[in-house]
């Protein structure tokens, strides 16, 4: 027969699981629109406003209803938008921020940790000045956040559903834009 012996056991002890670091969110696309109502003179100038502001050349949005009342028929162009990404995002972003005195609204922000804002005049911008041939014209600004990894829900093949854990939430773009923009949230 057999002694029993006793032996020390070699295994290692758990470590906790890490929340990913690295996973942080940054900004997908930024989405400028300006909208006039009406077809012609108008937005021509508030195109070129557009372009003078983020160097891009504008789209025409156009209207998906009629409305009698406003004098809308279906597919009228009723204003013009732009799309920013990466680096022209980012510097845009920071230019509109300075005409806000670098403020956001909490309730700019929603669940999916996106934002919007609003920009009453287009001369508050730098290098912008009042022409009168032109006029004034507001702008509506759009901050979709992602975080690497949402290329799935968007690919062609075999695209899928982002996880609970790994979508952007409200709180994580609030710090993103305290930290890097140094914008105060009001």
């Amino acid at each position: 027969m057999s002694a029993k012996t006793t032996t020390k056991s070699t295994k290692k002890p758990r470590k906790k699981k890490k929340t990913d670091t690295s996973i942080k969110p940054h900004i997908a696309k930024i989405s400028v629109n300006i909208g006039v109502g009406e077809a012609g003179e108008k937005l021509t100038k508030s195109q070129k406003v557009l372009k003078s502001i983020t160097g891009q050349q504008p789209v025409e949005t156009l209207s998906r209803t009629t409305n009698k009342d406003w004098g809308l028929r279906k597919r009228m162009p009723i204003g013009c938008k732009v799309t920013l990404r990466k680096k022209a995002a980012e510097h845009f972003l920071i230019q509109a921020l300075k005409t806000r005195d670098n403020r956001i609204a909490d309730y700019s922000f929603d669940d999916q940790g996106n934002f919007s804002l609003g920009i009453p005049d287009h001369t508050l911008f730098e290098g912008q000045k009042y022409d009168p041939d032109i006029g004034i014209f507001g702008m509506d600004i759009s901050v979709t956040m992602e975080k690497k990894g949402f290329r799935i829900k968007h690919r062609r093949i075999n695209p899928r559903k982002i996880p609970q854990r790994h979508q952007v939430t409200r709180e994580e773009t609030i710090e993103f834009v305290k930290q890097k923009f140094n914008a105060e949230v009001v």
